[in-house]
Order: C-alpha cells, then sequence, then structure tokens
C-alpha cells in the first residue's frame, strides 16, 4: 500500500496522476486539514507533524511513502528518511530543471508557497540553474486557502491568482513551475492570467518515480487484485469529500481522524 499525505486537498492532484500510472495499487490518503496550510508554520514544526503522520501511515500498513506537499518535503523528508531508511520515501520537487531546459527567452518563474521559497532545498536547487536561466520566485498567496474552500473558478481566486502573478507583466517568463501541489487545480486561472507561459507540475515526474521505487523493492500489490483508495482527514471531512466528488469524478467515503 501507498501512503501519501498533504496539508490538505493539494496533493489529490498527485493521487490523480499516481492513480493514473499505478492503476492497480492500493493507496491511502491522509489530509492534515485540522494544519492547514503549512505554509506559515516553522520547519521544525512540519518536521514533527510530518513524522507523526507518517508514523501513523505505517501503521495502517503502507509500505512506502509519499510527501505530496512541497512545504513538507522541504522540512521533513531529509529526518523521514533518516528514521525509516529501508522504506522508499519519495517527495516533493520543484521542477526548475525541466524549466530550465526548456524556456526559449531565458526567463522563468517559481510559484510557491512563502514557506518553500525560504528554504533551503528550493534555494540549493534554483542556485544549480541561475547561469541558464532568470529564476523569479513568487509566492501564491491565497491559493492553498481558495482550492481548500473549492474555489477554483470563484471572483475571489480569479483576483488571488491575477495578484500573485502580477511581477511577471512586461517580463519575458515563458515557464512557469508549479511549487505547490494544491495549485494543479488552479491551472485554468493561472494560464489565464500568463497565457505566454508554460505551466509545470512535476506531479507525472514524482510518480515515475514512486513506480521506480516500488517496483525496485518489490513492493508492487499482485495483478489480478482490486485497487483499494481510501481517505482521511484531520477536519472537514463532508467538503473534501464533496471535492473528491466534484473535482476527481469519485464517489467516496472520507474518515475523520483526530490525530492529536
Amino acid at each position: 500500500m501507498i501512503g501519501m499525505f498533504d496539508s490538505g486537498l493539494g496533493g489529490l492532484s498527485v493521487w490523480r496522476e499516481l492513480t493514473r500510472q499505478l492503476p492497480g495499487e492500493p493507496v491511502i490518503y491522509f489530509a492534515d486539514r485540522a494544519w492547514c496550510p503549512y505554509g506559515p508554520r516553522s520547519h521544525a514544526e512540519i518536521a514533527a507533524r510530518s513524522e507523526r503522520i507518517a508514523h501513523w501511515l505505517f501503521d495502517q500498513g503502507a509500505s512506502s511513502l509519499v510527501i505530496a506537499c512541497n512545504t513538507a518535503t522541504s522540512a521533513a523528508a531529509a529526518p523521514l528518511r533518516a528514521r525509516y531508511p529501508h522504506v522508499p520515501i519519495i517527495g516533493m520537487e520543484p521542477a526548475i530543471k525541466p524549466a530550465a531546459l526548456a524556456t526559449e527567452t531565458g526567463e522563468i518563474a517559481v510559484l510557491a508557497t512563502r514557506a518553500t521559497l525560504a528554504g533551503d532545498k528550493l534555494e540549493q536547487l534554483a542556485a544549480r540553474y541561475r547561469q541558464q536561466a532568470r529564476i523569479r520566485l513568487l509566492p501564491g498567496d491565497g491559493f492553498v486557502e481558495a482550492v481548500e474552500a473549492g474555489e477554483l473558478d470563484s471572483p475571489n481566486a480569479r483576483q488571488v491568482v491575477a495578484r500573485a502573478l502580477s511581477p511577471l507583466a512586461g517580463t519575458r517568463t515563458d515557464q512557469i513551475v508549479l511549487g505547490c501541489t494544491h495549485y494543479p487545480f488552479l491551472a485554468p486561472l493561472i494560464a489565464e492570467a500568463a497565457p505566454q507561459a508554460t505551466l509545470i507540475d512535476p506531479a507525472s515526474a514524482v510518480c515515475r518515480q514512486v513506480r521506480r521505487l516500488i517496483a525496485l523493492n518489490a513492493l508492487e500489490t499482485p495483478a489480478g487484485e482490486p485497487p483499494r483508495y481510501r481517505f482521511v482527514t484531520t477536519a472537514g471531512a463532508t467538503d473534501m469529500q464533496a471535492f473528491i466528488d466534484r473535482v476527481l469524478g469519485r464517489d467516496t467515503r472520507v474518515e475523520t481522524l483526530a490525530l492529536d
């Protein structure tokens, strides 16, 4: 079983791609909506919370872990891998490399939470490609909150997106890296606000890595077994259930867990 977690609904964008690439694998998805958003919290706080969630997922039978959250990856991937060295743990990484390789104008942007933008992981990654492209860092203030509220095409969501992308006006930015798993759900609005740019979502590459590591560690579910999907949240089960039904087209039951 694959365990996945995010601060909320954003990681469902990764879940969608994962179940497309690995349709036979059971997945348990954990949304920590009681603590969402993670962005304003300290790295130490996020790391401790991520450890509790990972431990719970392993107790439920997860044999691999996907940190479907850029902020949690930045804060918790390294300590989790150190604590569970024999478990495949896959995190999110802003797709700066493919953006830098694809740009024709030499100008790219990374759209992410302030916590991700301030993290050492992103700075180290960006430093490798600054000679190839000018990299603009854009905080997606309000993006997570809009998605969690189910506002994917509301006037408020449009205003939030337009404000975040306004620094790109008059630039030659032709690649925008989506550095938070919530952001693909706002991709149509982002594309409207920056029609000159290609949006890069790392979910596909991340899921290919999950598939590779599961095969490498012989963790595949035997062929013929129907996939089992389980959804758990620390708050807002009804809203999450409605979101999964409306956006992912899946009628399912969402469990509520008081992790505290």
